[in-house]
């Protein structure tokens, strides 16, 4: 993992702050028997008073810091494809409060500005780099992951956000800021923390526009255009990066029985230079053809790894366990003929299955990818050490199904023909398009506070819809302001009840801002929690000195997809593996510590694996969430130590283990204790 840490202080020569204010050599604060409180293996950027460092395995080249005088300065980790110039010139133009140009550049990376005792760090649109906050010690600590904040304040869990992450994942009121740490909160996707000698505001940087006028019409043919230049200045910037081999890129000699591939998979090392996945998808082959495409010798770096040279890396994954991809593997090979590309097929049998191998490491928040981690690390281990992904596509690309209620607000009622029409076509039935036409009326006329409360009664009621087999019931299910989630139905009463009281307080002190019509709104949490899962997926399945590249969830080409009219925006989804671990999860739900916080029944959540293993129809979905978080929690109540130095070893998140004080399941000092 890599984040970047710092904080923002009462006041210069406040209690507990040491070093000199600018100072380079030193920063912390007094801690413990006099020594002082840092990171662990961290790199400081700039000192006192208000200290910043970046911690983790950063490569030379994603750590940059401008400055134009002491206290006027600019940090940019990760890929940017800006000039220092530019950067000084954005710095300045910060200095008078402008924000939206600190996330213009081209790349995938975090902004840090300081002008005097004013802190503003930069959030993304996707929710990819997240920004999180915590007061502490008179002021605000910031960093771009929870845990070393938990740490630091030895926050307890949440369990009310735990409860939300079950009941209602798509549903930012549930959610609101909080993460899986008590007092630790989230800066929402398009907002950026802004601290002024220890105080915090969060402040949105993208324009708004009026609801009650429709936007002009986009032009198509510039909008494309607009996706196209952004998606190649993403791959481009990634390009024009130096070029990393992992470790001392030394291969230790022949090996009997084992060619240089094996001996550098053996020691957990990606192939130097730059490879993408071919899945058989349009994404990842837009992605691997344009990275191949593009001047600047993509491929790997000559006389290391495969010896393909100049050409692209790309890895498709082949589940010989699992019918039903040879279309996929065929489309991978047929983009793969391309010279361009050097093509290797991993294939993976009962092992790569979700839910196989339950073991891994402690990821910073808990998600559904965790189920299959061992899947996608099997997959990533034979890519490059720079290897691009398409995440994110079908997010930033599709139409999501509620925004056929934003046609008919728009008046665009012929638009809806052709969705409609294609949904009739793969269900087969002819009361399809009536239906259809009458969720998404109904839902353009519903109120985004009267969707809140809708949801709030269901899930007091525990009224949950039968899971549907089809495309027509999966679009149903979501022409709603807001819905249950898959794994609502197993929780308990007192975890429901909690989600719908944050609704309820949501309804009743927010509504949707300004140009937030249903499906635009439905489609920018979706595309947030893709992008927190696939944080989680990227620290699960980390392969040592690997960066993984996810151009779809930049700034700019978020911003270019979300300008695309409706009209060109499509719809196009699979899993399995609960038979084969069917009793490694009956052993986890023995004793769950979900049980022990309150939140599941373990006898029902038993109940729901044998059936599903059993084939019955249930919502696998929702089941992947209990077991990852699950998962989840005991890593995290099984780590030993903390992110920082300077504090006794009992300082770290959730410091007393779990067991929630009776009816207290969401409050703060809600106390769990685990042998």
């Amino acid at each position: 993992m890599r984040w970047l840490v710092g904080w923002s202080s009462a006041a210069v020569g406040a209690a507990g702050i040491a070093g000199a204010a600018g100072s380079a050599g030193s920063a912390g604060a007094t801690g413990y028997d006099g020594e002082t409180v840092q990171p662990v293996g961290s790199q400081l950027l700039w000192g006192d008073p208000d200290p910043l460092w970046a911690v983790g395995d950063w490569r030379p080249d994603e750590v940059r810091v401008v400055t134009a005088d002491p206290q006027t300065r600019i940090a940019v980790l990760g890929i940017c494809g800006a000039s220092d110039e530019q950067l000084r010139v954005g710095l300045f133009a910060a200095r008078g409060g402008a924000l939206r140009h600190l996330t213009a550049w081209p790349g995938s990376y975090t902004a840090v500005v300081q002008v005097g005792r004013r802190i503003t760090v930069c959030g993304d649109l996707a929710g990819a780099r997240p920004v999180f906050h915590a007061p502490w010690a008179g002021g605000t600590a910031y960093a771009t992951a929870a845990l070393p904040l938990a740490d630091l304040v030895e926050a307890n869990l949440d369990f009310g956000h735990l409860a939300a992450l079950l009941a209602a994942p798509d549903v930012p009121a549930a959610l609101d800021d909080s993460t899986p740490y008590d007092g630790v909160k989230r800066v929402p996707p398009g907002h950026a923390l802004i601290l002024r000698a220890g105080s915090r505001e969060v402040a949105g940087y993208e324009p708004v526009a009026s609801l009650a006028v429709a936007a002009p019409a986009a032009d198509p043919d510039r909008a494309v255009d607009a996706v196209r230049d952004a998606l190649v200045e993403a791959v481009r910037t990634r390009l024009a990066a130096p070029r990393h081999v992992p470790g001392d890129g030394i291969d230790p000699g022949p090996v009997p029985g084992m060619g240089p591939a094996e001996r550098r998979a053996a020691r957990g090392m990606p192939v130097p230079g730059i490879g993408a996945d071919l899945s058989g998808g349009p994404a990842s082959g837009t992605l691997a053809l344009l990275a191949a495409g593009l001047p600047g010798m993509p491929g790997t770096v000559l006389g290391h790894g495969t010896g393909a040279g100049e050409r692209l890396l790309a890895v498709t994954f082949n589940d010989l366990a699992v019918g039903g991809q040879e279309a996929e593997v065929a489309r991978a090979g047929a983009l793969a003929a391309n010279p361009r590309l050097h093509h290797v097929v991993v294939t993976g049998g009962e092992e790569t299955l979700p839910y196989g191998v339950l073991d891994g490491p402690l990821t910073d928040e808990p998600g559904s990818s965790l189920i299959a981690a061992a899947r996608h690390r099997a997959r990533l281990a034979a890519g490059s050490a720079d290897h691009f992904t398409g995440y994110g596509a079908r997010q930033v690309l599709d139409a999501h199904p509620a925004r056929l209620a934003d046609l008919l607000m728009d008046r665009k009622r012929r638009h809806l023909v052709r969705p409609v029409a294609a949904m009739a076509k793969a269900d087969g039935s002819v009361l399809v398009p009536a239906r259809v036409y009458a969720a998404a009326r109904r839902l353009a006329r519903t109120p985004y506070r009267t969707g809140l409360e809708v949801l709030s009664e269901r899930l007091l009621r525990r009224r949950f819809d039968e899971p549907g087999d089809g495309a027509t019931d999966a679009s149903l299910a979501v022409l709603t302001w807001a819905g249950p989630g898959p794994a609502a139905r197993w929780l308990t009463g007192e975890a429901l009840a909690e989600v719908s009281v944050r609704l309820q307080t949501s309804s009743q002190r927010s509504g949707v801002g300004p140009g937030q019509r249903p499906g635009d709104f439905r489609a920018r949490a979706a595309l947030a929690r893709l992008a927190a899962d696939v944080r989680v997926l990227e620290q699960a399945a980390e392969i040592r000195f690997q960066r993984l590249h996810t151009p779809f969830l930049d700034n700019q080409v978020v911003r270019a997809c979300r300008a695309l009219p409706e009209a060109l925006r499509v719809q196009p989804g699979a899993r399995a593996g609960l038979r084969v671990a069917a009793d490694s999860l009956m052993s986890l739900f023995d004793t769950p510590l979900l049980a022990e916080a309150g939140l599941v029944e373990a006898r029902v959540v038993r109940k729901a694996v044998r059936s599903a293993a059993a084939g019955e129809a249930l919502p696998l979905d929702g089941l992947a969430d209990l077991v990852s978080l699950e998962l989840w929690l005991r890593r995290l109540l099984a780590r030993r130590g903390t992110c920082w130095t300077g504090t006794p070893a009992r300082q770290r998140a959730v410091p007393a283990g779990i067991a929630p004080q009776r009816g207290a399941l969401g409050g703060a000092g809600a106390v769990v204790r685990r042998g």
